[in-house]
């Protein structure tokens, strides 16, 4: 049976009072208070660098395991030497299943979800590849990417890319971290047997509207990484006029965040836009 050897807590400067209740309820959690809220990526990253294991279990602060989970993705990563990253099904709070195997961004793949495109063909890889082409979520597989809730990664692949890029404030900088793990040949799989709730959003629905806006910069962000400048700037312009067409047919609170979305993108080029951060709040924090 794996063994859970420590647990760190990075609390990312916050001010709720939470961080104070778990030291003073749980003595054995680790807690690393951090004087500023870097992002989520850099936040694990300080976190991996004064852990001791082998095997990195990075968690959302509104994630719990299901019993047996962590031992299913030690299992899994035991048997899939080639992997560098592992991560379970997600459940929402209800016990339904969240849709976390994804496919890596692209200017068309981003087309067909803020289009809509993807769903007049849910199981299509030319109009929804981004979210795997409907997949059922109930079989293990090797995927491009997972939404970065619950991730079980090799310490050696982790620290063997660098850890998580700390300029994607909060949004795909897993889609980043598989992604520069796949480049060196080590793959991300999906374990359905391993069960991980994850309430969602729960982190960010205080500022819907500042974390919508920093979504789609992360997802400039890494088209202009990985894809080039010429691709980032294709994308601002598609997202402006996918904002536009959202502000039309979307009702209530969506329908104002795309508007913002709209002014947003259409407000610089991508590059001055990716260097913008536009969320930045300890509501935010991974703690």
């Amino acid at each position: 049976m794996h063994q859970v050897d420590e647990t760190i807590v990075v609390d990312a400067a916050s001010s709720d009072g939470a961080i104070e209740e778990i030291e003073a309820e749980l003595p054995d959690v680790r807690v690393l208070r951090l004087s500023a809220n870097l992002g989520y990526g850099a936040a694990l990253n300080a976190g991996a660098a004064r852990a001791n294991g082998e095997l990195l279990l990075l968690l959302n602060p509104d994630t719990w395991a299901l019993p047996g989970a962590v031992e299913e993705l030690a299992q899994a990563l035991a048997e899939a030497p080639g992997a560098g990253a592992a991560g379970p099904k997600l459940l929402n709070e209800d016990g339904s299943t969240q849709q976390s195997v994804r496919g890596f961004p692209t200017p068309w793949r981003l087309a067909t979800e803020y289009f809509f495109l993807r769903w007049f063909a849910p199981r299509s890889r030319a109009l929804n590849a981004f979210y795997a082409a409907g997949f059922d979520h109930a079989s293990p597989r090797t995927v491009e990417w997972l939404v970065g809730a619950a991730l079980l990664v090799r310490r050696d692949a982790f620290e063997g890319v660098g850890g998580f890029d700390e300029s994607f404030f909060m949004y795909d900088e897993e889609v980043d971290l598989c992604y520069r793990l796949a480049a060196t040949g080590r793959s991300t799989i999906f374990v359905p047997s391993a069960e991980i709730g994850h309430a969602g959003g729960a982190s960010t629905s205080a500022m819907p509207e500042a974390m919508y806006l920093e979504q789609l910069r992360s997802h400039l962000r890494f088209v202009d990484k990985h894809r080039g400048r010429a691709s980032a700037e294709r994308t601002r312009r598609m997202l402006v006029w996918a904002m536009r067409l959202r502000s039309v047919v979307l009702r209530g609170t969506r329908r104002e965040i795309s508007r913002s979305g709209a002014r947003w993108a259409a407000s610089g080029p991508a590059a001055d836009l990716i260097g913008a951060p536009v969320g930045r709040s300890e509501t935010a924090s991974p703690s």
